[in-house]
């Protein structure tokens, strides 16, 4: 028997290498190298990087902590997140870093309650790709939308107020987000101005007291 759990536990081993092979941490789990915050914000809890908004300390502006890591374009991106029930937040992607730790760009929603989560955002055109959607910016801006499921049907496997992971993969002008390993949606960006790489940040929003936090991130390069 304590062969057979030994040969087990090696093969799980062996597969999560095998799934992890060619990605990079880009957080260390124990303090913020290798991230730009904005001062008061953001902290390492438990192995987690955090931000949190209350009463007495409230969040009137949106702020990010910025990967200083590089501007990848073609990627995947894996990260674990949890966010408290009123909390809402995003990864921001192939971004433009604005004044005051702001940013402009793509963003992988989400929020606490999980009505955000599987959604694509942009500073630009909002809520751009619902979950259970493939859409497609034309060259000339128009948008064409596909639906592939059903919003409420995806959303079943998110857990709120505990960990969940993200998955987002650039490739070329198409963005896919990933929710506990389901894809809940997918964009096609061919207007001329779409932009093929920029910067990954996490966002702190304003509004009710609220805690987010992120873990376990990591990048693979896409050829």
């Amino acid at each position: 028997m304590m062969k057979l759990l030994l040969l087990a536990a090696t093969l799980l081993l062996s597969n999560a290498q095998a799934i992890e092979e060619g990605f990079t941490a880009i957080f260390n789990g124990k303090d913020l190298t290798g991230w730009d915050a904005k001062s008061g914000w953001w902290q390492v809890v438990d192995g987690a990087l955090t931000a949190e908004s209350t009463q007495e300390k409230p969040c009137a502006k949106c702020n990010y902590l910025i990967w200083k890591g590089g501007r990848p374009g073609d990627f995947e991106l894996r990260a674990e997140f949890r966010l408290s029930a009123h909390a809402n937040s995003g990864i921001q992607l192939r971004s433009e870093v604005r004044p005051d730790w702001d940013t402009y760009g793509y963003q992988a929603d989400m929020t606490g309650d999980g009505k955000l989560a599987g959604f694509i955002y942009h500073h630009k055109f909002g809520l751009c790709a619902a979950r259970g959607t493939r859409v497609t910016l034309a060259a000339d801006g128009k948008k064409d939308v596909q639906a592939f499921g059903d919003a409420k049907e995806l959303l079943k496997g998110y857990k709120q107020e505990d960990w969940n992971t993200y998955r987002v993969v650039c490739r070329g002008p198409e963005i896919a987000l990933y929710l506990n390993d389901v894809l809940m949606c997918q964009i096609t960006d061919l207007s001329p101005k779409a932009r093929r790489d920029g910067l990954i940040a996490l966002q702190m929003h304003p509004g009710p007291p609220m805690k987010i936090q992120f873990r376990n991130l990591r990048i693979k390069e896409l050829k």
